[in-house]
């Protein structure tokens, strides 16, 4: 089952999901470890090859999740309206917040006009805007977004358990895949 029906998301919305959900929390992972390694550190380099190149293709992979979902629209959301009201929401915070960390970590990588290679398969050009201090202003912007990402993909992850175990809904049961 490839397509979303009105009971049940697709394998790909559902692939989109745990994909972006694995790809999120690695970087935050891998972000947070990079701010301890040193200058002579051989993954001073290759930390940030790996996070920039996997940023762009989470971009990609969201930009590509969000087309998804227009032309595939999702399940009714269930709960009370208060509960769709803030599932509405939160989806929105999160999807918006993932935008403004990938944007910010392109601002701080192409701050001095350099491009961002993607696996070394190709190159992202640069786009400075010519902001003093921008790579820093976009790193505190990027550090503090990626957290609270974080802290509300965390809330996210305990309201779909939520109606599973006390509503005993299919809320959980959606996101996982159909034969």
């Amino acid at each position: 089952m490839l397509n979303n029906t009105n009971k049940q998301y697709g394998n790909v919305s559902v692939s989109f999901h745990w994909l972006s959900a694995i790809l999120v929390v690695g970087m935050f992972i891998l972000g947070w470890w990079m701010l301890t390694l040193t200058y002579y550190d051989e993954w001073y380099r290759l930390g940030p090859w790996w996070h920039k190149s996997i940023g762009i293709a989470l971009f990609v992979l969201t930009v590509l999740r969000l087309f998804w979902k227009q032309v595939n629209p999702s399940p009714a959301i269930e709960g009370t309206p208060l509960e769709q009201k803030g599932a509405k929401l939160g989806h929105g915070v999160l999807y918006t917040l993932l935008f403004v960390v990938m944007i910010s970590g392109y601002l701080i990588s192409t701050a001095d006009g350099s491009s961002i290679s993607v696996f070394d398969w190709f190159d992202v050009p640069g786009y400075p805007l010519g902001i003093e201090n921008q790579e820093d202003i976009a790193g505190i912007v990027h550090w503090y977004a990626a957290l609270t990402l974080m802290i509300l993909a965390a809330g996210h992850a305990l309201m779909a358990v939520k109606p599973h175990v006390i509503n005993k809904d299919n809320t959980l049961r959606k996101m996982f895949y159909k034969t």
